[in-house]
């Protein structure tokens, strides 16, 4: 059998499954499914990354990335875009755009949100490495010299006092981000080489022989962020934060 034809080969986990994944008592809606594609789908994954012609990637301060838009994408994406589909994530609609991003050991991402052009689940297949996804709750409007209502004012304006929880996602697992989670809180990635595990890390459960106190060292990791944009739309992807 061709390499081409090895995604999609597994038994694929349906909408009525993806209750049991979710993520227990963080903010709706997180989902954490390991061994979501298997080592020689990541193997197969990770080397049509790397044989992308050098000028589909962008050079970026903190990685590098590849912006595939549309339909159809190369059938490997496809592939991948497809199984996540079968959740129904996404509703009716079909996965059409994907951000390949790759992360250095040591690299990072500033908190962020994904804003609102996308339906608003985001996806994430990950490859190649471990990472640490942080989350954070949100300045109020205007930031810290906002004189705003009571609440707003009770929010901490230090990136480590809004700091609120992690999620340690492992190689071959996809992560699913709604409600919640997608639209007020902001997540990121720290820039550097090893993560403490701690007790902040709310899906330990899900992260099979992985223990609080444990020092993971990154290694080079490629994230397949996968969402669909309204065709309506005229988007113009914001790649750093916002």
């Amino acid at each position: 059998m061709q390499k081409s034809e090895i995604l999609g080969m597994e038994k694929k986990i349906q909408p009525e499954d993806l209750a049991s994944f979710r993520v227990q008592n963080v903010p709706p809606v997180a989902y954490y499914i390991p061994d979501f594609i298997t080592e020689e789908e990541e193997t197969y994954l990770l080397s049509k990354v790397y044989a992308a012609p050098k000028p589909k990637w962008t050079q970026l301060s903190n990685r590098r990335l590849q912006n595939w838009g549309g339909l159809p994408h190369p059938k490997w994406l496809q592939m991948c875009a497809d199984r996540i589909q079968v959740l129904g994530v996404f509703g009716d609609n079909k996965p059409n755009h994907v951000l390949v991003n790759e992360y250095q050991q040591g690299q990072g991402i500033m908190p962020h949100e994904d804003g609102p052009l996308f339906y608003p689940t985001v996806t994430t297949v990950n490859l190649g490495s471990h990472t640490l996804l942080d989350f954070y709750k949100p300045l109020p409007p205007g930031g810290e010299g906002d004189a705003g209502s009571q609440e707003q004012a009770s929010v901490p304006s230090s990136e480590d006092q809004r700091y609120c929880m992690s999620l340690l996602l492992q190689p071959r697992s996809l992560l699913v981000l709604q409600e919640d989670l997608y639209h007020r809180f902001l997540h990121g990635i720290a820039e550097r080489a090893t993560d403490d595990v701690t007790d902040t890390v709310a899906n330990l459960t899900s992260c099979g022989g992985v223990a609080v106190g444990d020092t993971l060292t990154r290694d080079t990791r490629v994230s397949l962020t996968i969402r669909h944009v309204p065709k309506t739309l005229k988007v113009q992807l914001r790649l750093g934060r916002r």
